[in-house]
């Protein structure tokens, strides 16, 4: 191990120079301009995938509460007759497991009874929150 001895300091000569951490950071950062905007769209996918995953989940509660009762929550009772009694004779919830999810994008789920695809309408506006998109901002559906 050589040490060279400069204006009084020992310097180990072992160690990086700032000029080599520098192109070091410079080549990461090129590598992160790179591979990060396919990362972030194969997050938003899942989202995508998550949201249509709940909402099967809830539409087997909602099947599960007509069973029980002869017909799906109304408009008024919403979803969260799902895990409260709303005084409805036949009753016997919880039909899911927790209370009822947000989506991905931490909005509640939109749900209508009687609805304008079927007997129900659940859906989410998907990211961006507002009716209609495309994309990330695509509204997930259950009649799609």
């Amino acid at each position: 191990m050589t040490q060279k001895k400069m204006k009084g300091y020992l310097r180990d000569s072992r160690g990086f120079t700032l000029i080599e951490l520098l192109v070091v950071m410079v080549i990461l950062g090129m590598l992160a301009a790179l591979v990060g905007p396919s990362l972030f769209r194969h997050v938003g996918e899942s989202q995508q995938k998550v949201a249509k995953t709940q909402i099967v989940m809830i539409e087997e509660g909602l099947d599960a509460f007509r069973l029980d009762t002869g017909r799906y929550p109304t408009t008024a009772e919403g979803l969260n007759a799902l895990n409260v009694d709303p005084g409805v004779d036949g009753w016997s919830g919880p039909y899911l497991k927790k209370t009822t999810p947000n989506d991905p994008w931490n909005k509640p789920y939109q749900y209508q009874s009687p609805g304008t695809h079927g007997e129900y309408d659940l859906y989410s506006y998907g990211k961006d929150g507002v009716p209609g998109g495309e994309g990330e901002n695509k509204d997930i559906t259950s009649w799609e």
